[in-house]
């Protein structure tokens, strides 16, 4: 026994501007629309929001701003930010940068971390990370470090797709020294090794 097909879905369109009717407010000209949906959909908006035109004085604006603030409301929110749209403390959390899920970017951490990656079994790069927080310029930063140890040094963008230095070689033994004689900004306390998954302090 075939399965029952489900009833189609009967979308009632605008006869203004061609959208479904609670597609409207987000069309050309809600105003025009207004009138057509108090005939023919009157349960789809807010009857203060579709009859506030109909209101001849310059309060049919200030009504429509309050029914949107209503309906902003009841939106999707995280709860943390104030209902009253006017509030002053309500914009402070706008200034803190968000990243999509709600979730709060963090700043970068002022320091250098340094990670050893063996190749091919034999072959070594070390990977130098964080010189631009210190105002360190990574182009000049690779060639002095490729002069300094007579290797390969380039920048490159990591996983991350943040920027980093690879020195071809094991140069760990010597790279902390050279980093805080040649960039005294750079103190030694802000260096960090990754060992076995774990970021441990040079100093």
């Amino acid at each position: 026994m075939a399965a029952e097909k489900p009833a189609p879905v009967r979308v009632l369109y605008c006869g203004v501007c061609g959208l479904p009717a609670e597609y409207c407010e987000f069309g050309p000209d809600f105003e025009r629309c207004k009138p057509w949906l108090r005939a023919h959909a009157p349960g789809v908006y807010p009857d203060e929001l579709i009859a506030s035109s109909s209101s001849g004085g310059g309060g049919g604006d200030k009504d429509v701003d309050k029914v949107g603030e209503r309906l902003q409301g009841v939106g999707i929110s995280d709860g943390s930010t104030s209902s009253a749209a006017g509030d002053g403390s309500a914009s402070k959390p706008e200034e803190v940068k968000r990243l999509p899920g709600g979730k709060v970017k963090k700043k970068d951490k002022q320091e250098v971390v340094m990670e050893k990656i063996v190749r091919n079994k034999r072959k070594c790069v070390t990977v130098v990370k964080g010189l631009e927080l210190f105002g360190v310029k990574l182009s000049d930063a690779s060639k002095k470090l490729g002069k300094k140890f007579a290797t390969g040094a380039s920048v490159v963008k990591g996983p991350t797709e943040k920027e980093q230095i690879d020195v071809q070689g094991d140069i760990s033994y010597d790279i902390v020294e050279f980093i805080t004689d040649t960039w005294p900004d750079v103190p030694e306390s802000a260096i960090f090794f990754i060992e076995d998954g774990r970021k441990v302090p040079a100093a």
